[in-house]
């Protein structure tokens, strides 16, 4: 999914997850499948702020590619864009998004747009600014470390220009710890190990999610889900236990915490 060439790319992905819509325009949420919506109590909302955390460094791509699969959903639902937007010293962590490892995933490299900004301040300030112009599905945020100007106030901001353009914002957190902020949602994802498929075949991206915190109140859930491009959509697995420490189908190139990020 990524490489260290040294060309920044513009690309796109697609996903999908079960969308509700109540208008061909509208979308209302996203689905993680329906026996992790039953866990979760609803649906992930379409228009909302929805923060992934890497468990550790190993599973930044993770994080990454759950998070592109999510706002794919959303774009081909509305047959919109992504606008995925970086902060530069995140290619040191990660290398560039590489086209044959999103195809691979099922996501349309065409159908993303890519921002390679200097700082936190720029990436921060595009982001708002692309969501309020209202032409993205889905905005995706990419932030290493700790990040004292993504305070309760900006994310409030957010949350409110989401709901406002009907879009949804997805923040990835890479090497940082939970802080305050009015996200709908709150996940660290972890890589978990894949199931082979027929004749040996390497395995679908499987990831393993904990909702560290949720608006209607439902923390603590627990989920293994697999992502299946065939037919765009996740499905739980209960059929492996988590590991602190696994490879996912979803390759990536960031260095290792020591530690897991401790919930807020």
């Amino acid at each position: 999914m990524f490489h260290d060439s040294p060309r920044p790319p513009c690309l796109p992905a697609p996903a999908s997850v079960r969308a509700v819509q109540d208008s061909a325009s509208t979308i209302e949420s996203v689905s993680l499948g329906a026996a992790a919506d039953i866990g979760l109590g609803s649906a992930l909302k379409a228009d909302g702020l929805h923060e992934l955390y890497a468990a550790q460094g190993e599973d930044s791509a993770s994080a990454i590619g759950f998070a592109l699969l999510l706002a794919q959903l959303k774009c081909r639902a509305q047959n919109k864009p992504l606008i995925w937007v970086r902060e530069e010293r995140g290619i040191g962590q990660m290398g560039l998004p590489y086209g044959p490892g999103l195809l691979d995933l099922g996501l349309n490299p065409d159908s993303i747009t890519l921002l390679m900004l200097p700082d936190a301040k720029a990436v921060l300030r595009a982001a708002l600014d692309s969501v309020r112009a209202g032409a993205a599905a889905a905005v995706l945020i990419e932030l290493v470390g700790r990040q004292s100007l993504l305070d309760l106030t900006a994310t409030r901001r957010f949350v409110l220009a989401a709901a406002e353009r009907g879009t949804m914002m997805l923040l990835a957190r890479i090497r940082a710890d939970p802080s305050p902020s009015a996200a709908h949602s709150r996940w660290q994802v972890a890589a978990a190990p894949s199931q082979a498929l027929e004749v040996n075949a390497p395995g679908r991206p499987t990831f393993d999610l904990r909702l560290l915190r949720h608006r209607g109140g439902r923390d603590g859930l627990h989920l293994i889900v697999e992502w299946n491009r065939e037919t765009g959509s996740f499905q739980q697995r209960a059929d492996i236990a988590p590991l602190s420490r696994a490879s996912s189908a979803v390759a990536g190139g960031g260095a290792g915490d020591a530690q897991r990020n401790r919930a807020a």
